[in-house]
């Protein structure tokens, strides 16, 4: 099993990149131009969204955990994937560091298919692209 933690400070306020971020059905509104829509079916824990990606291939991804409270989702890619790994399971965590600032957690764990290095580095891309679509979206 392979593991990926990404963290970074966001110059945002923790409600506001919660905002964000806890909206499951609206990833493709931050998440970057690897995303070029997303639908949903299902409400709150259990909703699968389907992502379009660049060529029209599709992903699926459950939400597996959401608190509002503590800011933490959880969610798992719907196997087969166009992707090159199994079992994924991501967290992704907002934590108030400051009025104004705030830190986001990103994590996930999965098996590579294949060498892990790519696929870790993969992963690690989608993490930190993410982020900075945050930072886009929130116009900083």
């Amino acid at each position: 099993m392979a593991e990926v933690k990404v963290e970074e400070t966001v110059e945002a306020p923790a409600a506001a990149v919660w905002a964000l971020v806890s909206d499951f059905g609206g990833v493709d509104k931050w998440a970057g131009p690897a995303i070029q829509g997303c639908s949903v079916e299902g409400e709150g824990v259990g909703a699968v969204r389907t992502l379009t990606l660049p060529g029209d291939a599709t992903l699926q991804e459950k939400l597996e955990s959401f608190d509002p409270e503590s800011r933490t989702q959880s969610y798992s890619i719907v196997d087969p994937s166009p992707l090159p790994l199994t079992g994924y399971l991501s967290t992704l965590h907002v934590e108030e560091d400051g009025p104004q600032r705030c830190r986001v957690q990103w994590n996930g764990r999965f098996d590579p298919k294949g060498d892990a290095a790519p696929v870790e580095g993969m992963i690690h891309g989608i993490y930190t692209g993410g982020i900075a679509g945050i930072r886009k979206a929130l116009g900083l």
